[in-house]
């Protein structure tokens, strides 16, 4: 199926690492123009030598002025965005007894404002042009609690809010702004929450890993490359209808009508 990406300016965030580094192939392999960002320019590093050809640039999204600054410099040096999409920050794992205050404003920082502090210059940026379409990478446990992961599930329940009525506001602007949802993934942040997992119940981490490949009915993880399969066909004209909606990809760990 031909998505029409060829020549297309796309920025990703968290896009030297797991999800958002097989998005960045995706797109590259349907044509596109890819830049990356994350905090660590040794990642970036890393990711350039994987990836070929791609603007890459070291920014600490959490601070809003860093994040907006960053979007000028790409727009600058890369060229105009045509799709932004968001993948960066993950809050920390912590069991629901060790919670503090603190913990919850992390995640609310690591999670939900790296996502806001980069849509908010580029969808005003794409509005301004009449074209454009943002994908947030978000997380399933914003619609599924887990005792280890309360506090970034509530930011992604922020961000899938977010999402839909960004695309309300701005349908009639030519801005479209779609979630994607992933389940348990096999990706180092998914790694490390198991980690977590495990030492809340008390038992190895292969074993955390067995019961959570047992509730996921295909009897297995997704790959990071399924994932970016869904951003790419959504960030697409192909995918244009899909504006507003938030997508679980959990190979129906959570079977619910939404």
């Amino acid at each position: 199926m031909e998505l029409g990406l060829k020549g297309k300016n796309v920025l990703i965030t968290g896009g030297s690492k797991g999800i958002g580094l097989a998005c960045a192939r995706a797109f590259k392999a349907e044509g596109a123009r890819v830049a990356i960002v994350s905090r660590s320019q040794a990642n970036l590093d890393a990711a350039k030598k994987s990836l070929g050809e791609c603007y890459a640039i070291a920014a600490d999204l959490i601070d809003p002025a860093a994040a907006a600054a960053m979007v000028e410099k790409v727009e600058k040096d890369f060229g105009l965005l045509d799709i932004l999409v968001n993948s960066a920050g993950a809050a920390r794992r912590t069991d629901a007894a060790d919670l503090t205050p603190q913990a919850w404003h992390a995640a609310m920082d690591a999670k939900y404002f790296s996502y806001v502090y980069v849509i908010d210059p580029v969808v005003k940026k794409m509005a301004a042009r009449g074209r454009g379409a943002i994908v947030n990478v978000i997380g399933q446990g914003g619609k599924v609690p887990s005792p280890i992961h309360l506090p970034g599930g509530a930011a992604n329940a922020a961000l899938m809010l977010a999402t839909a009525g960004l695309a309300n506001a701005y349908a009639a602007k030519g801005v479209r702004v779609v979630g994607v949802n992933p389940g348990n993934t096999r990706t180092d942040r998914v790694k490390e929450g198991l980690a977590a997992d495990a030492k809340r119940q008390g038992i190895s981490e292969d074993e955390a890993l067995k019961r959570a490949v047992a509730r996921i009915p295909l009897g297995r993880m997704a790959e990071p490359e399924e994932i970016a399969d869904v951003v790419v066909f959504a960030a697409s004209d192909r995918g244009r209808f899909m504006t507003g909606a938030n997508i679980t990809l959990d190979g129906s760990s959570s079977p619910t009508v939404v």
